[in-house]
């Protein structure tokens, strides 16, 4: 018998893919999210995102969080609502209540029934780092993010520490970095993929970054999600993901040899993280992360954006 699984941001890129993989093991998902647009999930979904039920609420209510667990049951939850670095940089009061004061309420909320949801897995994020730290960026590192965007994140971190120690709440962060995809379409580091996506309609595109980074592909971070939620690992471990590692230009390169025509340009310096994370917590604990050759991922990309123009 499946699970019945609360994903809160579903209708984000990784919402969508923790919501795809869920359904095909059998799970029951419930969205949870602010917004109403199921294009992500119709894009990733195809068909099977009418399996997907919804909950219209907003992470900041506390309240609203407990009503969406108890109505419908849930028996895992994966925390994914946050507000991305733009939007945290535009208004830092709106994205610190979404990224801080949500996850400190679905920490409280589960926390509250442990006897039915076990632990949350949630969405860390490479953030926490910034371009002075050695690279491959250490799992025992990440303390002086260089957005807020980051610092918002180191919180979640600090927050599922204490959620342990104080609560007995047993959670995963995952910190994936350049994540790209089907759905991938904001965000700092969402050019790659909509550059893709532009291609398949024939149209110029920029990207606006450069240099080398570490590409995680959506899937790959959505299955390690769920491989996360059914361990029984009892602390509040924070795992780096393990990407493929390579310069935009081969990015670029690799998507002109699926995609001859397209036209792409990269502007700008490299991003403000390490260009690599060291990933070996993951595999030590808990088995072996997925690693899509950044080929298939591009290949698969293609074929899900092409479906929908």
């Amino acid at each position: 018998m499946g699970e019945r699984i609360l994903v809160t941001g579903v209708l984000g890129c990784l919402g969508a893919w923790v919501a795809r993989l869920a359904v095909e093991h059998g799970d029951d998902v419930v969205g949870f999210d602010l917004g109403d647009d199921r294009s992500r999930l119709e894009l990733v979904l195809g068909e099977r995102e009418r399996a997907v039920g919804l909950v219209r609420g907003d992470i900041t209510d506390l309240d609203a969080v407990e009503r969406a667990l108890d109505e419908h049951a849930v028996t895992r939850v994966v925390h994914l609502a946050a507000l991305q670095v733009p939007f945290v940089r535009a208004n830092p009061s709106v994205g610190m209540r979404v990224n801080v004061q949500g996850t400190t309420n679905v920490f409280e909320a589960v926390s509250r029934r442990l006897d039915r949801i076990p632990n949350v897995v949630y969405a860390s994020s490479a953030a926490v780092y910034n371009a002075l730290d050695p690279t491959p960026a250490p799992e025992a590192g990440g303390t002086t993010p260089a957005t807020l965007y980051g610092v918002s994140k180191l919180a979640d971190e600090g927050l599922a520490r204490v959620y342990h120690v104080e609560r007995g709440l047993p959670s995963i962060g995952l910190r994936p970095l350049t994540v790209y995809g089907a759905g991938r379409d904001q965000g700092m580091t969402s050019g790659p993929t909509t550059a893709i996506a532009a291609a398949l309609r024939g149209e110029p595109a920029t990207i606006a970054f450069s240099g080398a980074t570490q590409f995680d592909y959506a899937r790959d971070v959505a299955e390690a999600t769920l491989v996360a939620l059914d361990t029984g690992v009892d602390a509040a471990a924070v795992y780096n993901t393990a990407g493929v590692v390579a310069t935009v230009d081969e990015f670029v390169a690799e998507v002109r040899a699926q995609l001859p025509a397209a036209e792409i340009t990269i502007e700008g310096g490299a991003l403000p993280f390490p260009p690599s994370l060291e990933a070996l917590g993951f595999e030590r604990e808990i088995g072996p992360f997925p690693r899509t050759p950044l080929a298939d991922g591009i290949a698969e990309t293609i074929v899900l954006l092409d479906a929908v123009r």
